[in-house]
């Protein structure tokens, strides 16, 4: 049957996404982006802020009309959203034949025979949370040159503004020897940069090893050859160990690139929060980071306006942004999410407030990255491509500094026809806010 697959949310999502679309193609389904060709339409959903809720519901609405007006003759819901509502999903749209949870989408397949030939309605297919799903077949959707390595599921931490644990279940890494081998099969199908997600990539192997292996896991995937850059995504600043650091430091193809979620900066807030670190702590791990690796390109997000933060706290964090001089930054409106410990906080702040707070962080951030850019010029750079501007020899490719999808580009004059996922020696030539620009440097020119 012709399939129509939604994708929404996070690369962890996604990388779920990848798998049943693995295991879709295996049972012989094919693939349709049209929504009027659909036989079955598959939502993977997300709600893990108010406004990727509203995306997943307006998503399944729109894709339900399609069981009315085109061909679909099925729509599954799976995901964040599924796992949290399911009952709710069933009962107020009816058109949903089934609801798979975050821990149950290997049985994606499984579920369609049985609406399509068994002639079962309404079914809700969820699995211990604790239970990793097991499938060894993936359709990769990045484009073939780069991909997401989800190298655990869950979490422990429970911080209290975040869902997450009661969507995805505690900490559960998948073992190493079975990332190995979906690493290679990657660079086998022509991957050159594997991307390292979790809830928390820093923890790896605890659960399972009874010690942090996420060094020794950077170690065995840098041996795969093919593989030409490793990124790491998602790294709690308190699990940060010097092994890791010398492991970042040694390994070549490692890039110098952290991703550090560490949502504010108020010793205050950051104890509401159930953060496990304080300001103090976070200048010692950015400084110690960026003295071991001084080409680092350190990562972060913030939220503004969480519960009680006054505005003594938010210009506290805006003075440690102004100082710590992140290389890339985001920040979210804090929301307030059912079930959590902070949404049942009293001193909530006006939704004004938030969004007010977040665009000055933002805009300071933004004088900050383009000074940071300014700094980059006439420096030699290794850049992957990722395609080409139309009727241009420009090319759009991205830096170590730069994960795709949340953080910039470099644009590349060149000469020279280039291919995505070709790797290049560019000089840059000119800043922009977030952007580079550069050529192809050849230094025998």
């Amino acid at each position: 049957m012709k399939i129509l697959f939604v994708s929404l949310g996070c690369d962890k999502n996604l990388v779920d996404s990848e798998k049943m679309l693995g295991l879709l193609s295996q049972s012989g389904h094919t693939f349709t982006d049209d929504e009027n060709q659909a036989e079955i339409i598959v939502i993977n959903t997300c709600c893990f802020i108010n406004d990727a809720k509203e995306e997943s519901v307006n998503t399944i609405l729109e894709m339900a009309e399609y069981k009315k007006s085109g061909s679909c003759r099925l729509l599954i819901v799976a995901g964040c959203m599924a796992q949290r509502y399911k009952q709710e999903i069933m009962d107020e749209i009816p058109e949903v034949d089934a609801v798979l949870g975050t821990s149950s989408y290997d049985e994606i397949a499984a579920v369609i025979r049985s609406l399509t030939e068994e002639g079962r309605e309404h079914i809700q297919c969820f699995h211990d949370l604790n239970e990793l799903p097991r499938t060894d077949t993936r359709i990769v959707t990045t484009g073939g040159h780069y991909a997401f390595l989800k190298i655990a599921e869950g979490c422990d931490k429970r911080c209290t503004y975040c869902i997450i644990p009661s969507l995805r279940g505690s900490y559960r890494s998948v073992p190493m020897e079975q990332l190995l081998k979906e690493a290679g099969e990657l660079a086998e199908r022509g991957v050159k940069e594997l991307i390292l997600v979790a809830q928390e990539t820093t923890l790896y192997g605890k659960d399972i090893y009874g010690e942090k292996m996420l060094p020794k896991l950077l170690e065995e995937l840098c041996k795969i050859s093919g593989i030409q850059w490793i990124r790491i995504q998602y790294c709690y600043p308190e699990e940060i160990t010097e092994e890791l650091i010398d492991t970042i430091k040694r390994e070549e193809k490692v890039c110098h690139y952290l991703d550090l979620p560490i949502q504010h900066a108020s010793d205050r807030i950051l104890k509401k929060m159930g953060r496990r670190t304080s300001q103090s702590e976070l200048r010692n791990i950015v400084g110690r980071l960026r003295e071991r690796i001084p080409d680092i390109a350190l990562r972060t997000t913030l939220i503004s306006g969480f519960p009680g933060e006054t505005e003594e706290d938010h210009e506290e964090l805006m003075q440690f942004v102004d100082e710590m001089e992140f290389d890339r930054l985001g920040v979210f409106a804090y929301s307030a999410e059912e079930d959590t410990p902070a949404a049942g906080f009293s001193d909530q702040v006006p939704q004004e407030i938030k969004e007010d707070r977040r665009d000055q962080i933002m805009e300071l951030q933004q004088e900050i990255a383009f000074s940071k850019n300014q700094d980059e010029t006439d420096r030699i750079l290794e850049v992957m491509i990722e395609g080409k501007v139309a009727d241009e020899n420009t090319y759009v490719g991205r830096t170590y500094m730069d994960a795709p999808g949340v953080d910039g580009l470099i644009f590349v004059s060149a000469n020279e026809e280039l291919m995505s996922g070709d790797f290049v020696r560019v000089k840059v030539t000119g800043a922009l806010e977030y952007d580079l620009i550069g050529e192809v440097y050849n230094e025998f020119a």
